[in-house]
C-alpha cells in the first residue's frame, strides 16, 4: 500500500515507510485525511472444518503471513464473486 502526502511537497511513501517514521516519533499526520469508510457490522459464525481443511488453511496462512481468518474470508469472497460472475454469463 502506498500513501501520498497532500500539498506542494507531495512524496509517495509505502505503509512500511510511514510505520517506520511513526516508530521514530516523527509526525505522520499529513499521511491521513481523517476520512473513513463505515464498515458494515459483522456477525460471528461457527463453521465445522475437517482436520485436513484446517491444515491446508494454516499452511496457506503461514505462506501468506496472514491469519487463518483472513484466508477463510478471502477464499470465501473469491468463491462468491466467481459464482456471481458465472450467473451473469
Amino acid at each position: 500500500m502506498t500513501l501520498r502526502v497532500h500539498g506542494p511537497l507531495s512524496k509517495t511513501r509505502s505503509a512500511d515507510e510511514i510505520a517506520e517514521m511513526a516508530s521514530h516519533g516523527e509526525d505522520i499526520s499529513t499521511y491521513f485525511t481523517n476520512k473513513f469508510t463505515v464498515v458494515r457490522p459483522v456477525r460471528l459464525v461457527n463453521v465445522d472444518l475437517t482436520h485436513g481443511m484446517l491444515r491446508d488453511l494454516d499452511a496457506r496462512a503461514a505462506k501468506l503471513n496472514i491469519s487463518r481468518q483472513a484466508v477463510i474470508k478471502t477464499l470465501l469472497a473469491q468463491a462468491l464473486n466467481n459464482e456471481r460472475r458465472s450467473k451473469r454469463s
